[in-house]
């Protein structure tokens, strides 16, 4: 890591202090083209310099040394590096335990690269970050220190005194060096049993380890839930012949065996037991880290404000920088100023003093007189001017930058825009329009590479003002009249230039540097370099930023080592402190080796070279004249620092900047903050307002300034401090020629949980393997962990040439990082570790021992809150028992309406034209019904109890089927049919219910009997086991003798299977008396009349969906518009369409329909202004799950131009107990919403909240309660009632219960406990039904029809689909809603645990380039909103999370084709 040179980024360091010289002949500059030579910042500015390159240029410089251009070159103005040692890293990954680590799983195309040929590669030899920090530090024979008064014994004992040349060093960090190998055994076997010793305390005292993801998490609690039917579905897309084995694991799974490699890397040390665990309040806090009690702390005497040399007083001083130029311009006219060189050190041009004065007079007298805009000049004095010249054209600066001070504007010196979208462009355009900047000057050539629009002109840039672009070349400047001339001030405390600076998060600020500031920084850098006549400086530096300074990398070349003169500067305070030249009589020059575990608290501790983890830092010279210096403390007031403790450096003194441009609030937290830096005691140890440097150091002897890192640099990881330049150097000591580019790599910090994570970046070279490169990175993670004792969250490798640049080279890191954060980096590797660096998870939840019944209960109170329990209108006083007596059985409906209206309309079938498709009135549904009976019968052979299976796409025919059954006794189970295109996935489904509903006949139309029979049937299923199939497309019209009356309404209606979203196959018996209910209910809740019509978008097969496609109408007498949801694939309008033609009040679909509509529609809104929905009353969606708000929502906002009203959109609930418990209906009060704490839920606790807190999810109610039906919530380990807001399991009481599941072995005990369940305390009478279902209830300030206060019931999740993490309970919906929140390609996302990892599986809906940046998306996102850590992250295409019919997600199904290998994934990362 290099210290920051000083912040002369115009020119106003050692180029004015030359020019400002008192002596009789003025000093000469020499430039070299900065574009091929070394940059000296360590931050994210400099260039990644070529080898080549950098060789080539090094011999240029030589050669001028000796010519007899150089008259005197023998002390150079360099920045001293710190040396992280090489051989550390590599004895500490030899002692490193191996840890096979899985790779990751990528498709090939994500694999497949460009040609080695088709890459440029990037330069590979910047000594930006990384180019001596990796050299071994030589030997240096040291002379110790004098003690100084200030500063403790100790410390006199860390820093020694050395010579600065490094040219004892012995191992090459150029392509090609190899490392020196050890000296002898006992050097390496010494040098392991100190990595030994370190690993040993790193574990106990600095790591608090994490904890262990397998084990000790809670089992599933629901053991009393019995697994119903359980035979699994077969999801779309997978090979049903591949089956998982006893325990759920595939046999031959490479997934299995890879997460098993990703368990076995997480088995470390539990973490030690917590004091205490979760307290039973509402808040979670995140577990604080405790400090280390043996962590060193500072324990020397508070240091004391050091003060500089005073500057000298000279007589012959001008009075003002301008004032010099014109002195040398006309005294010495014909003097050489500076001279620009090219690559080979060749003379390209050489400015004199006399054309510098010349030009600059006539470059102002041009600004000022000649640039109108509607005849006023377009200048005047104080106006801001940009300056923007090549890095290769130091003379047109030199002359625009001394023109504009003259004309007495204020030059803004900027980098050249490359490209519209220029990394940091952005905010180099705010600054520029912050300034007011209306005028930019360059030169024709620099001009003409500019990006142009159509029209000529220079394009604008992305957020840059509107500018004139002024050539100030020679022929287009004007010669000032004999009457002008310029007005030379004396130095004031006027604005004389800004100097733009970008923070580390990559905003742009301008510091303002006063004339006077230029001037006494000239003054004090010529007493400090000590200067005298004919000086010649070689300037290898942007000229436009921290000119005239060089550093030590040419030492080993014969350069005197005494000359290296290294300094610290910063952008506020500019030069802050210099080494003196040998000549002027300073101090020797100062060493310190450091532990940098103490140096991450803050603490200066001496430890050995041969140490592992240690830090070499030089000093970085004296004091300024005239300058007083104090170390702050970083954090909260600024108190002094002890003498052995890290701080912030403190400038006062008249050569800093004034503040920051425009900008107040920050100027004063750092230009005057430090006003009054104070004691302990309180007692402020100065009158006079000090400077932060953002420079992190100490002082030791004689003044001498040392600096360890930069605030900008600082990453704060769990309370230690580490320097993102540090990590770089142990990260580029792990072989990193082979894989990654040097130069090329980032390290930079995202907060994730509340505290940094470290992320490591580097471009990968194009021929390095995928496993190479991974083995690279699995290196620098135990590299990194050895030396620094600290996790890198990220680890990303990118393809060559793709980081964003910065102006002169080298990495743009605030962009870097900005890509990152927003998924667009496109990494072609990944390796996240959040399990080894997240340590602030919250404590985990410890469940408390079962709690008994409640002591008393009085009256409907439980522990001081109302009963939770509600219930919907009673039946018995809506309608006369008689009809309802009456309508007991649909087949004897059926029967009645046929000969009572004969012609009325009963179904109406739309295909996906929009026309009829088919009709039925009750006659027609009648005989229709009677020939089926009468083949059943005849053909079939059935007797009346026996089962048949409808096979039928939705239509009449499956309806007319469902009541031939019913005529002939039998009871029906109607089926999906088989997708003709991909029978192997969806006949075995179809096989699978047949089998085990125990059919004995199946019903179908020709077309799928074929199907059935054919050889892609064989293929996937036995077909030889089918049941008897018979065909009813041509069916003879014979009238049925007797229709079949049950002997009891208990008796078996219907069975209804449908296949889980956990992956169960269940089917539930439903009654006569049941059915009759449900339809009753039905009717009374949607005010369902002959008279009316209902549209109905659903799948037939099951649940809601199946009652209100064959039964409702029947039953009330209304007409039902079908519309099948496979017809909107190909006509996406189709259900709105009708709902618009037929003006239907009452209308249901599924979310898969309301998603289709909203996403096939959203574009189309102008196009359907011929349908008009202001006649629906009531839109409900069927489902099984919590209502989806955003879709209802967006659904109700799209559709509102077309009249739809926003109160008509709610949805129903029910499940496989009870298929409709709620359902808004037309009467009542709207559905309301209300607002939840997500991390109460987690702790089965309600916490009601505004909309719009933190960690809030709103919950809308999932419709009223239908007629007759009961609800409570009750625990769900304990069985008790629960009181009002409390969050339980949903149990239900209604005379439409299903009364039992059907299974293949029918067990009793089965359903004992779902269909017959009883409280354990309160009413312990009643029977009633669980439905698996987490809710609550909640009495609302609203009114229902009877006047009572309306109890609204809230859905939350089910029970079977919650991921016990951490003993607390998560609902999958949550992680998946904040996962596809997390990046605009994620389409769908589906979550589910295996061996008590979390995997998170995405479909990406984008180019695949765009997969691996999904990975630490996804992993931040469910930190940050759910405390959990994802272990695997797997990214597929759209359309592999499987869905069922209603739009739920299949889970489980997902979860085994995972298992399975067979989801074809883009990328599996496995987070370590």
């Amino acid at each position: 890591m290099k210290t920051p040179v000083p912040s002369l980024r115009t020119l106003c360091c050692l180029v004015l202090a030359f020019i400002a010289s008192e002596d009789a002949f003025p000093a000469t500059l020499l430039f070299l083209s900065t574009i091929s030579l070394f940059p000296v910042s360590r931050c994210s500015t400099q260039p990644a310099l070529n080898v080549r390159r950098t060789e080539q240029a090094t011999r240029c410089l030589l050669q001028l040394m000796r010519n007899c251009l150089v008259c005197r070159c023998d002390t150079f103005v360099a920045v001293i590096e710190y040396y992280v040692h090489t051989e550390a890293v590599q004895a500490a990954l030899a002692k490193y335990k191996e840890r096979k680590m899985p790779m990751p799983s990528k498709r090939r195309s994500v694999l497949v690269h460009s040609s080695v040929e088709t890459y440029t590669p990037p330069d590979t030899s910047s000594a930006s970050e990384d180019e001596g920090s990796l050299r071994r530090q030589g030997r240096i024979t040291s002379t110790p220190f004098q003690s100084h008064s200030n500063v403790e014994p100790w410390l006199n004992r860390v820093i020694q005194g050395s010579s600065t040349s490094s040219s004892a060093s012995s191992t090459s960090s150029h392509p090609g060096g190899k490392p020196a190998a050890a000296s002898s055994t006992a050097t390496a076997t010494a040098a392991a049993t100190v990595l030994a010793d370190l690993m040993a305390h790193i574990q106990l005292d600095n790591h608090s380890a994490p904890p262990d993801v397998t084990t000790g998490l809670m089992e599933h609690l629901h053991h009393e839930r019995p697994q119903v039917a359980s035979v699994r579905g077969v999801p779309r897309g997978y090979n049903s012949s591949i089956l998982e084995t006893g325990d759920g694991v595939p046999v031959n799974s490479r997934v299995s065996s890879k997460i098993q490699q990703l368990l076995n890397t997480l088995k470390r040390p539990k973490r030690p037991p917590l004091k205490e665990f979760f307290v039973d309040d509402f808040e979670e806090l995140l577990e604080v880290q405790q400090p280390d009690p043996n962590q060193p702390k500072p324990e020397g005497n508070q240091m004391n404000v050091l003060k500089g040399e005073p500057v000298g007083v000279v007589t012959n001083w001008p009075p003002s920088l301008l004032a010099a130029l014109q002195r040398w311009g006309t005294t010495q006219p014909k003097a050489p100023c500076l001279t620009a060189l090219d690559t080979t050190g060749k003379a390209v041009y050489t400015l004199t003093y006399g054309k510098l004065w010349s030009r600059s007079l006539k470059l102002a007298y041009t600004l000022l007189n000649k640039l109108t805009s509607r005849n006023e000049p377009l200048l005047k004095p104080g106006d801001r001017v940009a300056l923007v010249f090549p890095n290769s054209d130091p003379v047109m600066f030199m002359v625009a930058f001394y023109g504009c001070l003259l004309a007495e504007l204020i030059p803004v010196p900027i980098e050249v825009p490359l490209t519209r979208k220029d990394a940091g462009s952005q905010q180099i355009g705010f600054l520029l329009g912050s300034c007011g900047v209306t005028l930019a000057l360059t030169t024709d050539a620099c001009q003409k590479g500019l990006p142009k629009a159509q029209t000529g002109e220079v394009v604008t840039f992305k957020g840059w003002p509107r500018l004139i672009w002024f050539v100030i070349d020679g022929k287009h400047l004007a010669k000032p009249t004999k009457d002008w001339h310029p007005q030379l001030r004396d130095a004031s405390a006027e604005i004389a230039y800004i100097e733009y600076k970008t923070s580390k998060e990559g905003s742009t600020v301008g510091i303002t540097i006063s004339h006077a500031s230029m001037l006494a920084h000239c003054h004090a850098l010529t007493q400090a370099c000590g200067y005298s006549e004919a000086e010649t400086l070689t300037n290898v530096l942007d000229f436009k930023r921290d000119a005239g300074l060089w550093h030590g990398v040419l030492t080993s070349r014969g350069l005197r080592p005494e000359v290296i003169c290294p300094c610290a500067s910063s952008s506020e305070a500019l030069t802050v402190a210099i080494r003196r030249p040998p000549e002027l009589g300073g101090p020797p020059p100062g060493k310190a080796v450091l532990s940098m575990n103490c140096l991450s608290y803050g603490v200066i501790r001496v430890d050995t070279e041969e140490k592992l983890s240690v830090l070499t830092v030089q000093d970085v010279g004296q004091i300024m004249p005239g300058a007083k210096v104090c170390v702050v403390k970083v954090d909260g007031t600024p108190y002094l620092c002890k003498a052995d403790e890290v701080g912030e450096i403190c400038v006062n003194s008249g050569t800093t900047g004034m503040a920051y441009f425009g900008l107040l609030g920050i100027t004063k937290n750092v230009f005057e903050v430090c006003l009054f830096p104070v004691q302990s005691t309180g007692v402020p140890v100065s009158d006079q307002p000090f400077t932060r440097t953002g420079l992190l150091g100490f002082m030791g002897p004689d003044c001498l300034v040392f600096v360890v890192g930069k605030l900008d640099g600082l990453i704060t990881v769990s309370g230690r401090r580490h320097n993102a330049d540090d990590v770089v150097a142990t990260a580029l000591a792990v072989e990193p020629m082979k894989f990654v580019y040097r130069g090329r790599i980032a390290v930079f910090s995202v907060t994730v949980l509340h505290d940094d994570r470290i992320v490591l970046v580097a471009e990968q070279r194009p021929d390095a393997s995928e496993e190479d490169s991974f083995q690279w990175m699995s290196r620098v993670l135990q590299a990194i962990d050895s030396i620094h004792q600290v996790g890198v969250y990220c680890l990303a490798l990118v393809p060559a040439n793709t980081l964003p640049k910065a102006p002169l080279g080298g990495i743009h890191i605030s962009e870097t990082k900005q890509r990152f954060l927003e998924g667009a980096l496109h990494p072609c590797n990944v390796l996240m570790c959040p399990h080894t660096c997240v340590s602030n998870l919250p404590k985990p939840r410890q469940k408390q021992p079962d709690v008994g019944p409640a002591s008393m209960i009085v009256g409907n109170l439980v522990a001081g809150k109302r009963i939770a329990q509600a219930s919907g209108r009673d039946v018995t006083q809506l309608e006369d028992n008689d009809q309802a007596r009456k309508f007991l059985y649909l087949a004897d409906v059926l029967q009645w309406r046929a000969q009572t209206t004969p012609d009325h309309p009963l179904f109406l079938l739309l295909n996906s034209k929009g026309t009829v498709a088919s009709t039925a009135s009750c006659m027609q549904l009648h005989k229709r019904a009677e020939r089926v009976a009468v083949a059943l019968i005849e053909k079939g052979r059935l007797n009346a109890g026996d089962h048949v299976a409808l096979v039928y796409p939705p239509g009449v025919d499956l309806i007319a089927t469902f009541y031939g059954c019913l005529y002939a006794g039998c009871i029906p189970i109607t089926v999906r049919p088989p997708h003709p295109q991909n029978l192997a996935t969806t006949l075995p489904t179809v096989k699978m219910i047949v089998e085990v509903s125990k059919s004995a006949c199946i019903l179908t139309t020709q077309v799928i009997m074929k199907l059935l029979k054919s050889k892609e049937a064989a293929a996937a299923v036995d077909i030889k086991t089918w049941p008897t199939i018979l065909d009813t497309d041509d069916m003879p019209k014979k009238k049925l003798a007797n229709i079949f009356r049950p002997t009891s309404p208990d008796m078996l209606a219907y069975l209804d299977f449908s296949v889980s979203t956990t992956g169960i196959l269940a089917g539930v018996k439903m009654s006569h008396a049941a059915t009759s209910a449900l339809c009753r209910s039905i009717k009374l809740q949607c005010e369902l009349y002959p008279s009316r019509q209902i549209a109905i978008c659903l799948d037939p097969y099951c649940g809601l969906g199946f009652a209100l496609w064959c039964l409702c109408s029947v039953y009330s007498g209304h007409q039902s518009i079908l519309v099948p949801p496979l017809e909107l694939e190909s006509n996406v309008s189709l259900w709105l369409s009708a709902v618009s033609q037929y003006k239907v009040r009452v209308t249901f679909c599924s979310y898969s329909v309301m998603e289709m509509c909203t996403k096939g529609l959203g574009t189309q809104t102008d196009m359907l202004r011929v349908i008009n929905l202001s006649c629906v009353r009531t839109c409900m969606v069927v489902a099984e799950e919590r209502p989806r708000i955003a879709l209802t929502q967006s659904f109700s906002k799209l559709f509102k131009d077309l009249g739809l009203s926003a109160r008509a959109v709610s949805t129903t609930f029910g499940c496989r107990v009870n298929v409709a418990i709620c359902l808004q209906g037309t009467a009542g009060p709207d559905p309301t919403t209300v607002y939840v704490d997500m991390r109460a839920l987690r702790h089965d606790r309600v916490r009601l909240v505004e909309r719009g807190s933190p960690h809030s999810l709103p919950l809308m109610e999932s419709g009223k309660i239908l007629p007759g039906v009961k609800v409570i919530i009750a625990h769900t380990e304990t069985k008790g009632p629960l009181g009002d807001s409390h969050l339980g399991e949903i149990w239900v009481s209604s005379p439409h219960n299903a009364t039992g599941y059907y299974t293949v072995y029918g067990e009793e005990a089965l359903h004992a406990d779902h269909f017959t369940a009883r409280l354990s305390f309160g009413d312990t009478q009643t029977i009633w039904a669980r439905t698996g279902y987490l809710g609550f209830l909640r009495r609302t300030e609203l009114t229902d029809a009877s006047g009572e206060r309306h109890d609204a019931l809230y859905v939350v999740g089910s029970l079977d689909e919650t991921l016990e993490l951490r003993g607390m309970r998560y609902h999958p919906i949550d992680i998946e809603t904040s996962v596809i929140r997390a990046h605009k390609s994620i389409a769908e996302c589906a979550v589910f645990t295996w061996t008590n990892l979390l995997v998170v599986v995405v479909e990406l809906e984008g180019s695949e380039q765009e997969a691996l940046d999904l990975v630490a998306l996804v992993t931040n996102v469910v930190l940050e909103e759910h405390y959990l850590i994802v272990g695997v992250v797997v990214i597929v295409d759209p359309g592999v999370i499987p869905i069922n019919s209603r739009g739920e997600k299949q889970r489980m199904h997902l979860r085994d084709g995972f298992l399975a290998d067979q989801l074809d994934p883009i990328y599996v990362a496995y987070n370590m």
